[in-house]
């Protein structure tokens, strides 16, 4: 049964035998307490006469009448028989007294008091989980801690993980865990956990980490990204489930449908007086490790939690932005888990509630107990299973007899899903406010009125940690041009963002490479002595503007088209491509789409054909070929060398005009000088191998090889030379 209103349960008429027992050991709990807290402020005053300068230097002046004084007023502070170790000095002489007390494991009275007030607690919780009084191994665990025995408190936790496996024990130590973890922090020796337990045991704001050994701040050193959120459209199948109508519940499948990818939701919606008002979905916490690509991970939902601004909350304060909602109009908050956390940050930002009129804010299994909108206008309502353990994250949990917020509207129930993180999922949290719940569900419903009506608007946004710059910046950042082509228009240079490619060097015979250019007098292939140069490339593109694709490639290198020099080849290798005057013209080409073939035909004069073309190149071997024209490059590599990036200057044919084409390179490459790589063509009929067999390059090895694993590249549109 839900419980709205955790702390704050009215007296029936007819007496106070009617009060349900866990409401009487709460209210037992809350007197027991204020007790505990008023000892504690005695022992402050009494602490504060020990240390007063004028009463020590009173007793340094009449010892025989101020020594005992002294004395007697230091027994008080420690004498079990008085306050226990009771010195709250923060500083000095006092303070060290204060913290050997402690370590010698004597407790303070305030906090004996207070420790009575949280087993009362836990009292009032097992009345409602009688399983945790049943089991064998929760009795265990309670008992050790409550008694302060370290030891058998570690073998019972130990046991209960053993026995249970991590997560249940989890989701059955969730209902307790915040009382359990108070009172270890009161009664171990560690005296700098005395804070966070007295915080835990009043209701008090945690001002600490609650997790013992991690650190808020630490972890916030970590994620110190500025957020930001790009526009994106929802996928084909998640269009039609999205809600056309506003509701609560609706509201949530959203939310559900956003799974956890780092998207929210923001739906502008026609209220029933016609007002357009506009509702923020923020989903939970990413599971696994934290991902530096967006803030929905664990270290940013810890930021979350201790601190009102955070890579999430930026983000989303960045996508509303965006968005366009107008000044002074109405926002409704709902999120889950961590996303929950970061609207009601958004809620309590001063500045956020003066721009916008923040309504209404429904957090969902999310610990925001100990934060307030800025607003006190604003509707708030949470959400919580006793048995997830997210919300107890704030130091408030099932049993707590303080409620820092008695004008929420707050549910806290019991619901059939006891394992974590099932009782955290909002799929789960759907289907018990369908059903165990539902009157909690009409409650918000109801009190979210002014959302139900047409949902006119829907964008999703990404949100990332920080605004990122274009893939591919600065390189590949530069400015295209559209060229028409049969497969649609190609914005050129071509971009490859992401590719592998591998060149094999053969010397060939001169008048053999010279029989596969075109028939004119002025090219003619360039010569290493009596030799010529062709080269077999070989590509795997896993990412550019025309789409994923392999090829296979043939070309011989030429000399200059119009005054051929015999040394320009090497002095060519130190020139950037814009001043090079030899290049290789493309004799043929195997390329994996159809897209691709276009291109290297309309765009580049590359004469192409389509096949299916594989390429390994994540060993210390290759292996890569053509299907069709049956080519098959394959062996060892061999040692290699680093050089720095190779550009090229490629030429081919389209009618009667020559094209020449700059491709420009970035990556690391490495030349294998004595490579045990061989050419196996299997076919004479395609074009491709057929000139292959005519340079004789059959079972033919590469003088060197030329890998680079990871480059990006851009070939530009193929310029028309007069010839």
């Amino acid at each position: 049964m839900a419980e709205h209103s955790r702390a704050h349960v009215s007296q029936p008429a007819d007496g106070p035998s009617a009060v349900p027992a866990k409401e009487v050991l709460r209210q037992c709990a809350r007197d027991v307490v204020a007790v505990a807290e008023g000892i504690r402020e005695v022992s402050a005053r009494t602490t504060a006469v020990l240390l007063d300068q004028e009463f020590r230097a009173s007793a340094r002046r009449h010892p025989r009448t101020g020594l005992p004084a002294q004395w007697a007023t230091l027994r008080v502070l420690m004498s079990k028989r008085g306050l226990g170790s009771a010195i709250t000095a923060e500083h000095g002489a006092g303070r060290r007294l204060g913290q050997g007390g402690e370590i010698l494991g004597r407790e303070s009275l305030a906090a004996l008091v207070a420790v009575t007030s949280l087993r009362m607690r836990i009292g009032a919780v097992l009345l409602d989980h009688p399983e945790l009084v049943r089991d064998a191994g929760m009795r265990r665990l309670l008992d050790a801690v409550t008694s302060d025995r370290d030891l058998a408190s570690v073998r019972a936790l130990r046991s209960l993980f053993k026995d249970r496996g991590a997560q249940q024990a989890l989701s059955a130590l969730a209902p307790v865990t915040a009382e359990l973890l108070a009172i270890r922090a009161l009664l171990d020796e560690d005296p700098m956990n005395d804070e966070t337990g007295w915080a835990l045991a009043t209701g008090r704001e945690l001002t600490a980490d609650p997790v013992k050994g991690v650190s808020a701040s630490y972890l916030c050193e970590l994620d110190r990204g500025e957020g930001a959120a790009d526009p994106v459209e929802l996928a084909a199948h998640e269009l039609p489930r999205v809600s056309v109508r506003g509701s609560f519940l609706g509201f949530l499948r959203n939310i559900n449908l956003l799974s956890t990818d780092g998207r929210i939701l923001i739906q502008d919606i026609r209220g029933p007086d016609g007002t357009v008002r506009h509702v923020v979905h923020a989903p939970g916490m990413a599971p696994g490790r934290p991902r530096n690509d967006s803030p929905q991970d664990f270290v940013g939902a810890w930021r979350n939690l201790f601190m009102a601004d955070s890579p999430y909350t930026r983000s989303i304060l960045r996508a509303v932005e965006h968005y366009g909602i107008p000044r002074g109009a109405d926002v409704a908050l709902i999120g889950h888990s961590e996303g929950g956390i970061a609207v009601m940050n958004l809620a309590q930002s001063e500045e956020f509630s003066r721009t916008y009129r923040v309504t209404h804010v429904v957090a969902v299994g999310s610990p925001v107990d100990y934060k307030k909108p800025a607003d006190p206008r604003t509707w708030v309502a949470t959400l919580t299973n006793q048995h997830d353990i997210v919300p107890i994250l704030d130091g408030r949990a099932a049993g707590t007899a303080f409620d820092p917020h008695p004008d929420w509207y707050e549910v806290d129930y019991t619901g059939p899903t006891h394992e974590f993180p099932l009782s955290h999922m909002l799929d789960t949290y759907i289907k018990d406010l369908e059903t165990i719940v539902a009157d909690a569900a009409r409650d918000v419903d109801e009190a979210l009125a002014p959302y139900r009506g047409e949902v006119l608007r829907t964008q999703s946004y990404q949100l990332k940690d920080r605004e990122h710059p274009p893939r591919g910046y600065p390189f590949l950042t530069v400015p295209t041009t559209p060229v028409p082509t049969a497969a649609g228009p190609v914005d050129t240079p071509v971009r490859y963002y992401d590719s592998t490619a591998a060149h094999a060097f053969f010397p060939v015979d001169a008048e053999a490479a010279r029989s596969l250019l075109p028939d004119v007098t002025w090219m003619t292939p360039a010569r290493l002595g009596r030799r010529a140069l062709a080269v077999l490339s070989v590509y795997e593109h896993r990412c550019t503007t025309i789409g994923p694709y392999s090829e296979v490639g043939l070309s011989v290198v030429v000399n200059d088209l119009w005054r051929p020099r015999p040394y320009d080849l090497a002095l060519d290798l130190t020139r950037s491509t814009d001043l090079r005057r030899t290049g290789r013209y493309v004799v043929g080409l195997a390329v994996s789409t159809e897209e691709a073939r276009a291109v290297a035909e309309e765009v580049w004069g590359q004469p192409a054909s389509v096949s299916a073309v594989d390429v390994d190149l994540l060993g210390r071997d290759i292996s890569a070929g053509a299907a069709e024209p049956g080519i098959r490059l394959v062996g060892g590599l061999g040692p290699a060398i680093r050089c720095p990036d190779v550009d090229w200057v490629l030429y081919g044919r389209r009618g009667d005009r020559t094209l020449r084409v700059q491709v420009r390179n970035h990556g690391r490459p490495r030349l294998h000088p004595a490579p045990r790589v061989r050419l196996r063509v299997d076919t004479h009929a395609h074009p491709l191998a057929e000139r292959l067999h005519r340079l004789g390059l059959d079972s033919a090895r590469p003088r060197s090889v030329l890998i680079c694993h990871d480059f990006m590249a851009r070939r530009g549109a193929g310029a028309e030379l007069p010839r």
